[in-house]
């Protein structure tokens, strides 16, 4: 029982770093403000950064603050702390 509390306060002190910054999970040394994504067909998407995560591999999930998630490859897409123009 005492083994399972230390547990659950580890787990439990670990989601406080994800506090830290908007990237997600366990990654939060980064954070960037703004974001400008290329989509498929042709457009642009630029809009303030509610959250953003990276996969392995080049994807990156970038949640904006008006609700729209996109999943895109990390050479369509530019992360800012300052708006981008």
């Amino acid at each position: 029982m005492r083994k399972w509390a230390i547990f659950m306060l580890l787990v439990g002190g670990l989601r406080l770093f994800t506090a830290c910054g908007n990237k997600q999970l366990f990654d939060t040394t980064y954070t960037f403000n703004y974001a400008m994504v290329k989509l498929p067909d042709g457009s642009v998407k630029k809009g303030k950064v509610e959250t953003w995560d990276d996969y392995e591999g080049e994807q990156l999930q970038i949640k904006f603050t008006d609700g729209t998630t996109v999943l895109v490859n990390s050479t369509n897409a530019v992360l800012s702390v300052k708006p981008i123009k």
